[in-house]
């Protein structure tokens, strides 16, 4: 297939609103595609050459860009500079480059990705000037609509407003015309997070290959999340009798090791699926010091302070997720890594087993190892619950330890991947009259400044929370405090590196409250605000029937860079969190127009 063909389906996406075209046009495009243009197809319509885990980093900025179009256009850099400025956006200028290509010359999908992976590859003295020629010369083979995805592609801009979730869907048009096969696809993509191997398997072997899909160390899992109680109460009420171990508050991470093959592997992938690998020198060597062949557990890495042994807040650990001077940060802000669960162990796989069953197991780990003070890897206490007072004294126990909370898990409960169920349910303080835990939230745009702040150009912000049935981002607060003036200019900055013209298509906003300036919604933030309200503005779970919701009095907390957009909070839980904030003192709010939501005896009816 030539990649003309992957460049008119994106052209055409680009111009459609409705989720189930774009389905069937990706389903109609991967079907005439073999097993691997297939794979290359769905990372590029990501915007990628590799699978999530992998990334891909061009290493190419606007300024080389700009030269680079300029020779092809034979024009002045000053000249494309101004039409971006004008167009908002490289690959429209790109697009001018009025060329026609001959269908014998056409460039393939398989060159393509060829040609951008020896792209990838320059380095070194020379490697921008090579780049900048490289990418040239590819440029020039191709078509200017080619050309308009290519320089978008390179430029991390590709953006076509749909995620790996609308793929599992087009695959499963692409093989049966409907979305009959979609659950046992996402199955799949849960043990072995791999969106162009998923693609492949299914061409290759059909479902029969897809249901025998199992973790491959060195592929990510899509972690299991924990569900939210009001109190330790309504927790054990749910669970009956459970295991309930310390909330940390540090980098969620899942541990791969492969000691099978001849150079030892050893792989750190955070909550949003990212290899951070490099990031970690000296949890490498603790783990690999493991008696294990092959492994895969997940853990917590929080940093500490080495005089006095006490955990560090969140913003401190995040300290070591960098590119350069690892080494040193490591010794700044040392970590410890605790491992409080086991999904796979010497070849087998440990999802079906209960949680007891992977407690043991990973347990037995630890059995002969002589926990030191100075040692870095440990197993995460954990403790048996029979009443809600052993809970509650077990949380006050380690809130005063410092610690965030407790996660309660189900004692009888599998490892259920990429779900989020009351298996494990989350216990950070009692909910009263009031919003008391946090919101990860995703930046939407950023409005002007008033006053001092005018200065900087940036004033507040719109933020928003992921609406997963939609697959859309939808707003939920204006955010105006909680950062100094210094770190106004730096989120303007980190802003500004990824604005765009218009609102992003998978985004839901009032035009009330458009912000002056749209970015990508790739940058997510911790919110903490007193109280969700009703909005009639904020389209978060708004429907025909009800308001949407909005937080009262947001502050912007930091960031989570741990975090991608698709994992802040979601609609779902916003509106549980609504329903949790009232429950303590029976009050008798609802989203709909309905009087009574709420029993007397103080028991939430379902509103949603």
């Amino acid at each position: 297939m030539n990649f003309i063909k992957v460049a008119q389906v994106f052209d055409q996406i680009e111009g459609e609103s409705s989720r189930l075209k774009i389905t069937e046009l990706l389903a109609d495009l991967l079907k005439d595609a073999t097993p691997s243009q297939a794979a290359i197809i769905s990372y590029m319509s990501l915007g990628d050459l590799n699978p999530t885990y992998v990334g891909t980093q061009f290493n190419f900025a606007e300024k080389s860009m700009i030269k680079v179009l300029a020779k092809l256009l034979k024009k002045s850099d000053k000249s494309i500079k101004t039409k971006a400025t004008k167009l908002g956006d490289l690959g429209l200028v790109a697009q001018e480059h009025d060329i026609k290509i001959s269908s014998k010359d056409q460039i393939s999908v398989s060159q393509l990705a060829k040609e951008l992976n020896e792209f990838l590859k320059i380095s070194g003295i020379g490697a921008i000037e090579g780049k900048e020629k490289k990418l040239l010369s590819v440029l020039k083979k191709v078509s200017s609509l080619e050309a308009k995805y290519i320089v978008r592609i390179i430029l991390g801009k590709l953006r076509l407003g749909f995620s790996d979730m609308t793929l599992l869907d087009s695959f499963s048009w692409m093989q049966v015309g409907d979305k009959s096969i979609r659950k046992e696809l996402e199955e799949a993509y849960n043990v072995s997070v791999d969106i162009g191997f998923i693609v492949k398997v299914l061409k290759e072997k059909d479902l029969s290959g897809i249901k025998k899909m199992d973790i491959i160390p060195g592929i990510p899992i899509r972690p299991a999340a924990a569900e939210r109680l009001p109190n330790a109460k309504a927790i054990v009420k749910k669970l009956g009798k459970c295991v309930a171990q310390p909330k940390l508050d540090g980098f969620r991470l899942q541990v791969h090791l492969d000691k099978s093959k001849k150079i030892f592997e050893v792989h750190f992938i955070s909550r949003n699926l990212k290899n951070m690998s490099q990031m970690f020198p000296d949890l490498r060597k603790a783990v690999l010091k493991m008696n294990v062949k092959t492994l895969v557990a997940e853990g917590e890495a929080i940093s500490y302070d080495v005089q006095t042994g006490t955990f560090l807040p969140f913003q401190e650990t995040v300290k070591r997720k960098r590119k350069y001077g690892i080494e040193k940060m490591s010794e700044e802000f040392p970590l410890k890594l605790y491992f409080f669960d086991l999904l796979y162990l010497n070849g087998k796989s440990f999802l079906n087993k209960t949680h007891e069953q992977r407690r043991k197991a990973l347990a037995l780990l630890f059995k002969e190892k002589k926990i030191k003070e100075q040692e870095t890897i440990f197993l995460t206490e954990e403790e048996k619950i029979s009443s809600s007072k052993d809970l509650e004294d077990y949380f006050k126990k380690n809130i005063a330890l410092g610690l965030e909370g407790l996660v309660v898990k189900k004692p009888d409960a599998i490892y259920q991947a990429g779900k989020r169920n009351f298996n494990w349910v989350k216990l950070k303080r009692e909910e009263g009259g009031q919003l008391k835990d946090t919101i990860d939230c995703v930046i939407l745009g950023y409005y002007s400044g008033k006053g001092k702040r005018a200065s900087f150009g940036i004033g507040a912000l719109l933020v928003g929370i992921f609406n997963k049935k939609k697959d859309t981002f939808q707003t939920v607060a204006k955010i105006g405090t909680g950062l100094s003036d210094a770190g106004w200019k730096e989120l303007k900055k980190k802003c500004g590196k990824i604005k765009v013209k218009e609102k992003p298509r998978n985004v839901e906003c009032s035009k009330e409250l458009y912000p002056h300036v749209w970015i990508s919604p790739e940058i997510v933030c911790l919110v903490r605000a007193d109280e969700i309200t009703l909005s009639p503005l904020h389209k978060a779970g708004k429907t025909d029937k009800h308001h949407g919701m909005a937080l009262r009095f947001p502050r912007f907390m930091g960031y989570r860079p741990d975090k991608s957009a698709r994992d802040v909070t979601t609609v779902k839980e916003i509106e549980e969190l609504y329903l949790l904030q009232f429950k303590g003192n029976r009050c008798k709010r609802s989203r709909s127009s309905s009087k009574k939501k709420i029993d007397v005896k103080g028991k939430i009816k379902s509103i949603f």
